[in-house]
């Protein structure tokens, strides 16, 4: 194979040489590709570790610079802790956390390359679409438990539903909003160890390892001066993450940073092919759901609820879509997971809308499908 090159810098192909060389150098990117099986694939989602010196504890997450609350709730006799973002639902109030979208370019080894600057069918990018998507834009009048949310952004609309018992009335104006800015995009270049391609869920996807990614993301946090009164989100197009060489993660949160001062991060992909996993703004909006009940990923050592950690997203995702639901926005159709409201963690049953365990009302026993 080498000599063949060697050749072909010195001269001219025939037209035989030209197909048996284009053939070969077929077989080369195969061979970079990472072979799975169809139907091997295993769609998931991830929470990584806080790393350094992030809270241990709910009692420590409040002081942190990010806006959040302690609650807590008794199932079976134990008391259950937990730290979200916001304010406390019966307050009345309205926090609006600044968030940074940050578009990242993959390019692979191989040559193929994945930017979110990428136009769509609908004509926007990839960015645009997320932007423009209802977790960040108030574009669609949310209803849940027969109740209507009111015309907010989804994690808003999902917040208000998991408490409804404490935001319900005209006077209460509890609300959780994103204040989205998009910085610029940034490109990341795993090496061969760390990144490559393959064939999953009919398509051709940049796979990239979730340990290396995330040290790059880390890395991007300092390099844009990100602070930690905010939330940042990596985007990514048609990449999944990697896991000891197993496919397919579609995003993760995590947070870093001093006891403090931590940063809560995530990441999240969005896949262009319909009916695939993570298609569009899914994935984030599993993210977005999971960080505003858990930003600090402190929810957990002691802090768990009888389902194990606080992931409102994870029973759902083996749903058909993935646990995906259609709203129609400008013309698009963009799949929003269904989210777990707190009484399928053991809280009271009237805490959430019309006692329901999700947000599309799905009827769950507690802790049914894990965490």
């Amino acid at each position: 194979m080498n000599g063949c090159s060697n050749v072909a810098l010195s001269r001219k192909w025939a037209p035989g040489f030209v197909i048996l060389a284009f053939l070969s150098l077929a077989g080369i990117a195969a061979a970079q590709e990472l072979q799975i099986p169809r139907g091997s694939e295993r769609p998931m989602y991830m929470t990584l570790p806080a790393t350094l010196h992030s809270p241990r504890n709910t009692i420590e997450a409040t002081s942190s610079p990010l806006q959040t609350w302690n609650g807590s709730f008794s199932y079976k006799g134990t008391t259950y802790s937990y730290n979200m973002v916001g304010v406390v639902p019966s307050t009345n109030g309205t926090a609006t956390i600044t968030t940074y979208v940050i578009p990242v370019k993959i390019v692979i080894s191989n040559g193929a390359t994945y930017d979110p600057s990428t136009v769509l069918s609908n004509g926007n990018t990839v960015i645009q679409n997320t932007t423009t998507s209802p977790i960040f834009t108030s574009s669609v009048d949310f209803s849940s438990g027969g109740k209507s949310m009111g015309t907010t952004q989804y994690i808003d609309a999902f917040q208000r539903a998991n408490f409804w018992n404490e935001v319900t009335g005209s006077t209460n104006n509890y609300h959780l909003l994103l204040g989205e800015t998009t910085l610029p995009l940034q490109t990341l270049k795993p090496p061969k160890q760390y990144g490559t391609t393959g064939t999953v869920f009919g398509f051709r996807a940049g796979l990239v390892d979730i340990n290396w990614f995330n040290s790059q993301a880390q890395s991007l946090l300092t390099k844009l001066n990100i602070t930690p009164n905010t939330f940042a989100i990596f985007l990514t197009y048609d990449v999944y993450l990697t896991q000891h060489r197993s496919c397919c993660i579609g995003g993760y949160h995590s947070s870093t940073g001093s006891t403090t001062a931590p940063q809560s991060y995530a990441q999240a992909t969005y896949v262009d092919v319909v009916g695939a996993f993570a298609q569009d703004v899914s994935a984030l909006s599993h993210e977005v759901g999971e960080w505003a009940d858990d930003p600090l990923v402190v929810n957990i050592n002691g802090n768990n609820t009888p389902c194990g950690t606080l992931e409102v997203g994870d029973p759902l995702e083996t749903n058909p879509n993935y646990g995906a639901y259609p709203y129609t926005v400008n013309g698009f159709t963009y799949n929003l997971q269904d989210l777990v409201t707190l009484p399928y963690f053991g809280a009271p049953p009237s805490t959430s809308v019309n006692d329901e365990t999700t947000f599309q009302g799905e009827i769950l026993s507690v802790c049914q499908n894990g965490s």
